[in-house]
């Protein structure tokens, strides 16, 4: 893990779009259905938009039929970290990029083997690069 990525709020509003700031340092939650990521289908990486850092790679990739892009596992335990999350009502867990905190999604007990996992992640929160 390289070093940990860290910016104020002014920092984060001047280096992200408003609607990636929204996601990344606020929490959201863009629509189902509605990210650039959701249907790609390429073979490469994504990573995070807000620090670069490798978080899932396409083979791990899934369509979950929920409308976010869907990965069974991340790249590596250095890639994400996990919180407990109660807000909106339901406990649920919290994926954030380890590298720069940035909210990425959610991830569910209910995906595919051979993890069991569903990571629901934000497209906005995400930047594909193609594999050569």
């Amino acid at each position: 893990m390289q070093n940990k990525v860290e910016k104020n709020n002014e920092e984060w509003k001047r280096a992200l779009t408003p609607e990636q700031y929204h996601m990344l340092r606020e929490r959201g939650t863009e629509p189902p259905f509605s990210g650039q990521h959701n249907t790609t289908k390429e073979q490469g990486t994504y990573s995070c938009v807000a620090c670069g850092n490798r978080l899932f790679l396409s083979g791990a990739k899934f369509d979950s039929g929920t409308g976010w892009p869907s990965f069974y596992e991340s790249c590596s335990k250095e890639s994400i970290v996990l919180q407990s999350d109660k807000d909106a009502g339901m406990a649920r867990t919290e994926v954030l990029c380890k590298k720069c905190s940035s909210h990425l999604g959610h991830v569910f007990d209910d995906g595919p083997e051979p993890t069991g996992k569903r990571y629901c992640i934000n497209s906005v929160a995400l930047h594909f690069k193609k594999r050569a």
